[in-house]
């Protein structure tokens, strides 16, 4: 076995015994085929007023741009499907936000993971991702044979579907990259005939200023009267076209303790309505939530006209 294979082994074995599903490896290079289709994707204005994804396009593109001498991109998965859902109830919380910011519980992980490769292998420089920089996640991932981009434009895993997180480690070690997978969406439009803001108007397309998870967290005015009523009880992100995707009949529930919810579960109708600031920096404390301040999810509730 060469040094290459057995470096290979031994980061997939670490990343199995920190707790992610899959690993795939790929070669660090210019993503020629994404740089077209990003170009014409933000020429249609999808982003939104997201601006900061018009940044640092060669960074989305190069990951030499991220780290000089770049020779691998490790991508990981993560699990976040929920024992219980809690979107038969309103206002409704998209799944990867019930507990503790992911951000965090998986950059500790990456941090330690990186750690490791350091001490079991010697100098190796690189950094560590999650959703934290312009890093083509789902491009990689797919590289990296871990799934394929789906209609939704989210990764999707014949094993796991899609509830889960994205990480990778860009580093300057020659691995074994894996192959990419093919495309198991077949005929099936189910993501796009859901989405109730046609958010989705051609496969493997998000429109993302239409998409309800920018609505509730990235858009910071006031959501646009067209979508009342097609909100379907969301107030931060959204599952749509997730839960109706084929694959994700295969999602088992995760196995991270600090994923659970936090205490808003069995927050009544009411109890949602009189949301103060204090109980809403309690309980959401260390989640995702946050992101969308106080002020934002109160305009969220307000707007999906919560009765009793």
């Amino acid at each position: 076995m060469n040094s290459q294979e057995s470096h290979t082994n031994l980061i997939k074995k670490k990343a199995k015994d920190l707790g992610f599903s899959f690993c795939g490896i790929s070669k660090a290079e210019f993503l020629e085929d994404e740089a077209p289709l990003l170009e014409e994707w933000l020429n249609r204005s999808y982003q939104g007023k997201m601006s900061y994804l018009e940044n640092h396009f060669d960074k989305r593109l190069d990951p030499s741009k991220l780290v000089p001498g770049a020779k691998s991109v490790v991508s990981l998965v993560y699990n976040y499907f929920p024992e219980e859902s809690h979107s038969s109830e309103v206002p409704k919380i998209a799944k990867y936000a019930y507990g503790h910011d992911y951000h965090f519980v998986i950059k500790d992980k990456l941090k330690a993971f990186l750690t490791h490769i350091q001490e079991e292998i010697g100098e190796v420089d690189g950094r560590v991702f999650v959703d934290s920089a312009p890093v083509h996640e789902r491009a990689w991932a797919a590289k990296g044979g871990i799934g394929w981009v789906g209609k939704n434009s989210l990764l999707l895993n014949r094993e796991m579907g899609s509830f889960f997180f994205l990480a990778e480690l860009i580093i300057d070690l020659e691995l074994e990259p894996d192959g990419p997978m093919k495309d198991y969406c077949g005929t099936c439009t189910a993501c796009q005939d859901a989405c109730p803001t046609d958010a989705i108007p051609e496969p493997y397309v998000v429109d993302g200023s239409r998409c309800i998870s920018y609505l509730t967290i990235e858009l910071k005015d006031e959501i646009p009267s067209e979508y009342k009523n097609k909100m379907e009880g969301w107030a931060f992100g959204c599952d749509i076209c997730q839960d109706v995707c084929p694959w994700n009949r295969f999602s088992k529930p995760h196995q991270e303790p600090k994923f659970q919810p936090q205490g808003w579960e069995n927050f009544t109708r009411q109890d949602w309505q009189e949301l103060t600031k204090e109980v809403f920096q309690k309980v959401f404390k260390k989640s995702a939530v946050k992101r969308t301040k106080f002020e934002g999810l109160k305009r969220n509730i307000k707007f999906l006209e919560i009765e009793d």
